[in-house]
């Protein structure tokens, strides 16, 4: 039962650690001082986007049989590793404007961003293997920290630990997630 909380805590953390969308909220940390209200904005957008996922993945594992969702799951993950790591060299710059709120700029940066992102969808993959709710508590906690991190340290993480590490790192575990799908 810890796996089902730890596998996508791990997953997720990795694979949005300096994600376009950590460095939007780091960008729109350095527009406000109230950093808690911009907190409770990317919170509630991710609890929105990722909890509507898991689910869909929890009622899908009712009507497909367990060994397609399996096959396409690790197809999936492979997928997701595959273009993380075509994305090494990409330009993930945007900029984004800041409204007078924090939490209305951090939700609707998050909100607009992550659907159909890649840690949406896998947040969906985790909860059709385990249990839901332990698959909502490690990928909110995950992003929770990151979007934490984000807010009051990005600037000093990101000086010393390259976007590319990241990047790739992000992009090998989702292959390894994919091959282990498969094969077990």
């Amino acid at each position: 039962m810890l796996a089902d909380l730890l596998i996508p805590f791990i997953t997720i953390a990795i694979a949005e650690f300096g994600d376009k969308t950590q460095l939007s909220v780091l960008l729109l940390s350095t527009r406000t001082g109230r950093h808690l209200m911009l907190l409770t904005g990317v919170m509630s957008a991710f609890l929105i986007v990722d909890g509507f996922a898991i689910l869909l993945g929890a009622w899908i594992t009712d009507v497909v049989p367990a060994n397609v969702l399996k096959i396409i799951s690790g197809a999936i993950f492979l997928l997701f590793g595959i273009t993380t790591l075509r994305d090494l060299d990409g330009d993930e710059d945007e900029s984004r404007t800041f409204d007078d709120s924090p939490f209305l700029s951090g939700f609707l940066v998050i909100f607009l961003a992550e659907w159909g992102d890649k840690t949406q969808i896998a947040s969906a993959i985790f909860a059709t293997q385990y249990n839901p709710w332990m698959v909502l508590g490690g990928t909110m906690l995950a992003l929770f920290m990151l979007s934490l991190s984000a807010i009051y340290l990005g600037r000093f993480i990101l000086r010393y630990v390259k976007r590319r590490t990241i990047t790739l790192a992000a992009g090998l575990i989702f292959m390894v997630m994919g091959a282990v799908i498969l094969l077990l």
